[in-house]
């Protein structure tokens, strides 16, 4: 009886092993799929331009990331940690720190509005 039931259970185990290989797959031979990212990179969808060129501060050493959708810049420190970000709302440039907290705000002229994004 004990013989049974454990060769009934190894038979499980085997066949839930070869289930198991056969939904993956099996071989490994698959190409790997591209991530969300690869697909928007090579697609046809418009990709989101802003001109950053009226944000005048930017922090000596920071490497600057723009985020065009959101019209806004992240500052990040040389060895990649968050220094801040600028953002544009209305007709001014809003400047924070690392914490959140503002620092100053940059009035735009009025021929910035010309091509409001």
């Amino acid at each position: 009886m004990r013989k049974g039931l454990i060769f009934a259970i190894g038979m499980l185990v085997i066949a839930g092993r070869a289930f198991a290989q056969d939904a993956g797959g099996g071989d490994g031979d698959d190409a790997k799929k591209p991530n969300m990212h690869e697909l928007f990179r090579n697609s046809a969808v418009p990709k989101s331009h802003a001109d950053f060129s009226r944000f005048k501060y930017r922090p000596i050493g920071d490497t600057v990331i723009e985020q065009p959708d959101a019209f806004r810049l992240l500052f990040r420190t040389p060895d990649g940690q968050p220094d801040g970000y600028a953002e544009r709302r209305g007709m001014s440039v809003f400047y924070y720190d690392r914490h959140g907290n503002m620092t100053h705000i940059q009035p735009l002229p009025e021929d910035a509005f010309s091509s409001p994004q």
